[in-house]
């Protein structure tokens, strides 16, 4: 795979995961509004798990080539 396909594709993840990421700041909020702990709890860790995904596509430039 070409250089910038790979940074093309690099990208779009990163906007991706963010998106994930404002969707789950509007979960959090909908939650606290509606005093709904489960929900809460769940949009938490939903969160969570979209920075975990986040952290490789942001730090692979960083550190050199990974293959």
């Amino acid at each position: 795979m070409s250089n910038d396909q790979s940074n093309r594709e690099r990208k779009f993840g990163i906007l991706g995961w963010t998106l994930f990421l404002v969707c789950a700041g509007f979960f959090i909020a909908s939650s606290v509004e509606a005093h709904n702990m489960l929900n809460l709890v769940g949009s938490i860790i939903f969160l969570i798990a979209c920075v975990v995904f986040l952290i490789p596509l942001v730090t692979e430039g960083r550190g050199g080539e990974r293959s």
